[in-house]
């Protein structure tokens, strides 16, 4: 009887080792697929939401679909009683889809297509993949854009002013901020005032302005349109264009002495910050304060 047991409980035994290993590697194959699975379904989440990503020179940037629309630009409600003149008066516009930079063009792309980094304020090596690129005039960006053209073949260049304002606001997906993407500008934007960059700073952690990505992002998941550097648009800058801007995607004025920037930057006031407040510099300045971001 007692052999009997012996013989029963080694053939367990053996079950045992053999079915481990089985059992160990159909573990392994289910969590191969589960990993595959939510790889698969990042991949589709990404390409759902309108992400596309590009590489140049070993860098990537990520680009997000906006879808058109037609929104009410310039001195909305929600804007207050600090807009200027030229945001006035407020007024349709539809803009068809296109494609706009998910964060501003960073240091690091800048350097991957032109070869240098023309930015008074520069991180170490490493940080310098996250801060925006700065000091770059509107030439210096067309320049920047003819050469990532050349080595992409695709067509970037800056966003029109009506675009830019249309993904700042949130698109198709607006909740009619004062900011982009909050109605709290420490949430969203790099700026004079804010909390957490002034920490930063104290802490010499940041070269003035933030890291691209470092606060919330908008309704359409986009960085930084409030705040960080001011970033150029393709436009003419018009004082009274609203006066006469035609009412589907404008392109601004067909001449002028001036480019238009947005969006406010780490050296701004809250005022300047807002989705529809309209500054403009001449083509040829370079400024700490001013950087820009791509659309397609």
């Amino acid at each position: 009887m007692r052999k009997s047991v012996r013989i029963i409980g080694l053939v367990a035994l053996l079950v045992l080792l053999v079915a481990a290993p089985v059992d160990m590697m159909a573990q392994k194959r289910g969590k191969a697929q589960k990993r595959k699975a939510k790889t698969e379904r990042t991949t589709k989440g990404k390409a759902a939401s309108g992400e596309q990503t590009f590489t140049v020179n070993g860098v990537s940037f990520t680009m997000i679909h906006v879808q058109g629309g037609t929104f009410t630009m310039g001195a909305t409600s929600e804007q207050g009683s600090y807009v200027g003149n030229n945001e006035k008066p407020a007024h349709k516009v539809a803009v068809s889809s296109f494609l706009i930079g998910m964060f501003e063009v960073t240091q690091y792309l800048w350097t991957a297509v032109m070869g240098n980094n023309p930015s008074k304020l520069q991180g170490s090596d490493m940080l310098a993949l996250r801060h925006p690129v700065e000091n770059v005039s509107w030439d210096d960006c067309q320049e920047f854009i003819r050469k990532l053209n050349a080595a992409t073949g695709k067509h970037f260049r800056l966003p029109t002013e009506a675009e830019w304002e249309y993904a700042a606001r949130g698109g198709n997906k607006s909740r009619g901020y004062k900011y982009s993407g909050s109605n709290i500008i420490d949430d969203v934007a790099a700026y004079a005032n804010n909390s957490v960059i002034l920490e930063a700073l104290n802490k010499e952690e940041l070269p003035c302005h933030g890291f691209v990505g470092m606060l919330a992002p908008n309704e359409l998941g986009i960085y930084d349109m409030s705040g960080n550097v001011w970033e150029w648009c393709q436009d003419w800058y018009g004082e009274d264009y609203y006066s006469n801007s035609p009412s589907s995607n404008p392109t601004g004025p067909s001449t002028g002495s001036n480019r238009v920037k947005r969006g406010g930057s780490w050296n701004s006031s809250a005022v300047s910050c807002r989705v529809s407040c309209r500054v403009y510099d001449s083509a040829d300045l370079r400024s700490r304060y001013i950087g820009l971001r791509l659309a397609l």
